[in-house]
């Protein structure tokens, strides 16, 4: 077998690797009270030279050699485009908006507390001196980066948590999830200011970015989403073959769309779900919806080995284990202990401020998909970017604990507000 024909081969078997260690580590951590998505990130790490590393022979080199890592990353970016498709997909403005005006303070301190003690922190810490594309980078950007890295939260974890801790359909549930979303949705559209920030070489450049960004965004709003409307009240059973084929055309356009103009493929995805109608379970729901899910969920775990392997906690030097105590501190501070101070004055007792907290604290697979696009920037040092992974599994791993430390299982739930199920509703 030539040299060219090997390469395929050994990527072949990085993947079974990669998603064989990853189930390997979710059952543990299932089994541990964790979501799936902690053993799956907890796996990448291990199978990079953070752990593996470590043994002789340099293993992570020999089982995912240079030459090999393209073939994994593109594997990974088709399951994370999906993945970001399907979260836009399931987000609804409407349930956002509703739940938000009962909650507007909580939200308004998740996200702004986070935010400026993120950009607070940056000050101390140390960035490229290049980006990428050879600019430099700026205090500014750096800094917006690193708040709004500190700020998001991981709606699909907190949504898995709500569901295994028996909190859908209650008023925290309700209110989580909305709180989430709204995150979600203004952390993606401030990453694309900053993204644009930092690929721009001044003001003109910027400008002329979200220029293009703007038109992009009246082309799929205002022409894109009422043909794909019209299109879902068409759709008979013989054409429920095309849709997932049809659907992926679009959802990898719109991603090349925004990678073309300045700012991440992800964030085309993103809003490519976002414009898609959204019908009741159906049988468009099962051709495009359930299939698109399953292979995110089947690639994940190779984007949680490709983040891995950027991942070097054997980089930390005494002052980085200091710096990494410092961050973890800001973000449960800025997150958990702000959301609950501010849920707990505005009426709620402290158990229930305390679980909202603690589910707006996780920041699992949202956290890492930041963090690839900063490390892609040339916005964080790979000691810096360690650090941040290890702050993301830690915050999302504490969920779990703290809140089976303040609720029973056996309690019954509290039932949920009535704005919040009529907004739920729609």
């Amino acid at each position: 077998m030539s040299a060219a024909q090997s390469i395929p081969v050994t990527a072949l078997g990085g993947l079974s690797l990669a998603l064989a260690v990853g189930v390997v580590f979710t059952l543990l951590c299932r089994r541990l009270g964790q979501p799936a998505v902690v053993g799956e990130m907890a796996a990448g790490i291990c199978l990079g030279p953070s752990l593996l590393g470590l043994l002789p022979g340099d293993l992570p080199a020999h089982l995912f050699p240079p030459e090999v890592r393209p073939y994994l990353s593109t594997v990974a970016q088709v399951g994370l485009l999906l993945f970001m498709f399907a979260i836009g997909w399931e987000f609804d403005a409407r349930s956002v908006r509703g739940r938000l005006a009962s909650a507007g303070t909580i939200w308004a301190t998740s996200l702004v507390v986070p935010l400026l003690l993120g950009v607070l922190l940056a000050r101390t810490l140390e960035h490229p001196a290049l980006s990428t594309g050879g600019r430099p980078v700026s205090d500014t950007g750096f800094a917006l980066y690193f708040g709004l890295a500190m700020s998001v939260t991981a709606l699909p974890v907190l949504a898995r948590i709500v569901e295994d801790r028996g909190l859908r359909g209650t008023r925290l549930g309700n209110l989580s999830l909305g709180l989430a979303a709204a995150d979600d949705l203004l952390a993606w559209c401030m990453l694309a200011v900053v993204v644009a920030l930092t690929n721009t070489g001044g003001a003109g450049d910027f400008l002329g970015v979200m220029g293009w960004s703007a038109l992009y965004l009246a082309v799929l709003f205002g022409l894109v989403r009422p043909l794909l409307a019209a299109a879902a009240t068409r759709v008979r059973s013989r054409h429920l073959p095309y849709a997932a084929p049809l659907v992926a055309v679009g959802v990898f356009l719109s991603a090349y769309s925004t990678a073309r103009i300045g700012i991440d493929a992800i964030f085309g995805a993103f809003m490519f779900g976002t414009a898609m109608p959204r019908p009741e379970p159906g049988p468009l729901q099962r051709a495009v919806h359930v299939p698109f899910e399953s292979v995110s969920r089947l690639l994940m775990p190779v984007f949680f080995v490709v983040t891995g392997l950027s991942v070097d906690l054997t980089t930390l030097s005494p002052g980085g284990v200091l710096q990494a105590g410092l961050i973890m501190l800001v973000a449960c501070v800025g997150k958990l202990g702000a959301v609950a101070l501010s849920a707990r004055a505005t009426g709620m007792d402290w158990r229930d401020a305390t679980v909202i907290g603690a589910l707006m604290n996780t920041r699992g697979v949202t956290e890492l998909v930041l963090l690839n696009v900063g490390l892609g920037l040339g916005l964080l040092t790979v000691p810096l970017y360690s650090t941040m992974v290890l702050m993301a599994l830690i915050t999302t791993a504490l969920a779990a604990p703290v809140i089976k430390a303040v609720t029973r299982r056996t309690d019954p739930p509290a039932p949920a507000e009535p704005e919040l199920l009529e907004a739920a509703a729609g």
